[in-house]
């Protein structure tokens, strides 16, 4: 079985032996996707390497403050007349999660995949997993003080700060261990602004975000002696609202921050037929097992799946799953 310094060494012997790639995160990016994208191409550009950063849809607004960010194309409304041999995805932890990118792998594509998801498919040639990271840039901050140390500066540093930020929810959820604080401590003495990140990264909402929780408050519903708190927003009150997706990301942080609540979960309409449900943990409830159930995937403490159907049946067959988990 290879050793993460092992599958560290195979990462940056595959980045040093090649040139010309495609970096990649999962559909819908968060913000350490987001910065591990970014992290991945200052890395690249410190070594005096070509690259291009595309996603299937758009990089949440709330992180232009990045250096590069714009960099980021959004393939939906840019297409891209290139096929890649060398592709490096990042927080992905199946390829179902790459959405659309795969046209623009070539025949002979050979991707380095790099995650901390536990239920990561390894679907890379080459694959540094590492499940107890707290996020990808943990991983991406290992790698670089491994391998490629001189690469650190300041661009660096905010990119991988600001993907360990977001996915410990600000140091606080239960993967913020003393490596995440010693890591954080770190990449602070680049003169990174914590502060500045934190609000763009986790406090700025927008008024979009207002209506759209107004609206999903109204369908709040607990079961199982309120273990389990649910909210949904459909695409009647997404049009209604105007919103878009910048708007809606972290609803789910409501259901499950009410006191007693085991699950709190959010279904969201994305379109006709198919339903994006997002799952969280505030206890030993495993939420990625569930997700798995209906092929999704994550963290026992966050994870999510698409489901085809309405609202109706999805909340259904999640209350069934749950009645067991629970029962």
């Amino acid at each position: 079985m290879q050793t993460y310094r092992q599958a560290l060494a195979q990462a940056s012997q595959f980045i040093k032996d090649h040139d010309q790639f495609l970096v990649v995160s999962h559909v819908n990016p968060d913000g350490d996707a987001t910065g591990s994208v970014l992290a991945v191409a200052h890395l690249l550009h410190f070594l005096g390497k070509s690259y291009m950063l595309v996603n299937e849809g758009a990089s949440p607004r709330r992180f232009s403050f990045l250096k590069g960010f714009e960099q980021i194309i959004n393939l939906s409304e840019t297409p891209v007349d290139q096929r890649f041999r060398y592709v490096i995805a990042v927080d992905v932890a199946d390829q179902e999660r790459l959405g659309e990118i795969g046209p623009l792998f070539s025949d002979d594509a050979e991707l380095l995949n790099i995650d901390h998801h536990p239920t990561n498919t390894r679907f890379g040639q080459v694959n540094v997993i590492q499940p107890e990271a707290a996020s990808t840039t943990e991983i991406l901050y290992d790698l670089c003080q491994r391998h490629f140390q001189q690469a650190f500066a300041p661009d660096l540093a905010e990119a991988l700060y600001t993907g360990l930020l977001t996915d410990t929810g600000g140091f606080r959820y239960a993967n913020t261990t003393h490596k995440v604080l010693e890591m954080a401590a770190d990449l602070l003495t680049y003169n990174l602004r914590p502060a500045k990140i934190a609000q763009y990264a986790l406090e700025t909402i927008t008024t979009g975000h207002i209506k759209i929780l107004k609206q999903a408050l109204d369908t709040l519903t607990f079961a199982y002696e309120q273990q389990v708190a649910l909210m949904s927003v459909s695409l009647e009150a997404i049009h209604q609202t105007g919103v878009d997706r910048d708007d809606i990301d972290g609803l789910v942080g409501y259901p499950s921050n009410i006191a007693g609540v085991k699950v709190g979960i959010l279904l969201k309409e994305v379109e006709q037929g198919q339903v994006k449900v997002s799952l969280r943990s505030r206890d030993t409830v495993n939420v990625a097992e569930i997700a798995q159930v209906f092929g999704g995937g994550g963290h026992a403490k966050a994870a999510g799946f698409t489901y085809r159907g309405t609202l109706a049946e999805a909340k259904q067959a999640l209350l069934a799953k749950l009645e067991e988990v629970l029962h």
